[in-house]
């Protein structure tokens, strides 16, 4: 099994989620943990380049907003 690899990378206007495999499957874990019911609104992730995400990754916030 691969390493997840995701990097996370755009502009003003435009921005790009690129994945492996497994990087894909981490992320739709995490998307599919914040839509756990018992989870309230306002919880989030912070994944960060360097940590969770590749080297040179702007950072991403996964977050749960019940107003949208």
């Amino acid at each position: 099994m691969d390493e997840p690899k995701i990097k996370v990378y755009g502009s003003a206007t435009e921005i790009t989620i690129a994945a492996n495999v497994e990087g894909l499957r981490d992320l739709a874990e995490r998307l599919m943990g914040l839509a756990d019911p018992e989870l309230r609104d306002g919880y989030h992730e912070h994944l960060d380049g360097g940590t969770d995400l590749e080297e040179g990754s702007v950072s991403l916030i996964l977050a749960r907003d019940e107003a949208l």
